[in-house]
């Protein structure tokens, strides 16, 4: 047996205070794909990776000192997704006409533009796009 396999995936796992609001924001906001529903959890697949919503939960058999909760402060974070697109002032302008809210309009930095949004949970996504300078090759 090798790790990974050639069919391993990646889940990304977010703990949200309500699965239906969250499933909505998701399909009607960002853009993702219902592949299914069990019980409170929602399955999502967008931009080729796998989302499960959640509930928080106490501790399990499995998992004995760990509790899930949504983030506690969306201001201090560990981790955040980045959606690389190919034009993040248009993908921005979209995004917000289907109700996302940012945090600031898309700032330049260098051969970056990239803006941030949160899922009604504090979940923060960022909007990334990159411009190959003149005087690099592209794929650098």
């Amino acid at each position: 047996m090798t790790f990974p396999e050639a069919d391993t995936v990646l889940t990304h796992i977010l703990v949200v205070a309500d699965p239906a609001r969250s499933k909505r924001w998701y399909l009607d906001v960002l853009g993702a794909d219902l592949y299914r529903e069990y019980g409170s959890s929602v399955v999502l697949s967008f931009g080729g990776a796998w989302l499960l919503l959640v509930e928080a939960g106490a501790p399990t058999d499995d998992k004995p000192t760990v509790t899930l909760a949504p983030p506690a402060d969306p201001d201090r974070r560990d981790n955040l997704f980045t959606i690389r697109v190919s034009d993040c002032q248009t993908t921005y302008e979209l995004v917000r006409a289907r109700g996302g809210e940012f945090l600031t309009p898309p700032v330049t930095h260098g051969s970056e533009t990239r803006c941030f949004l949160r899922d009604p949970d504090g979940h923060l996504f960022e909007l990334s796009e990159y411009r190959a300078s003149p005087d690099m090759p592209a794929g650098s």
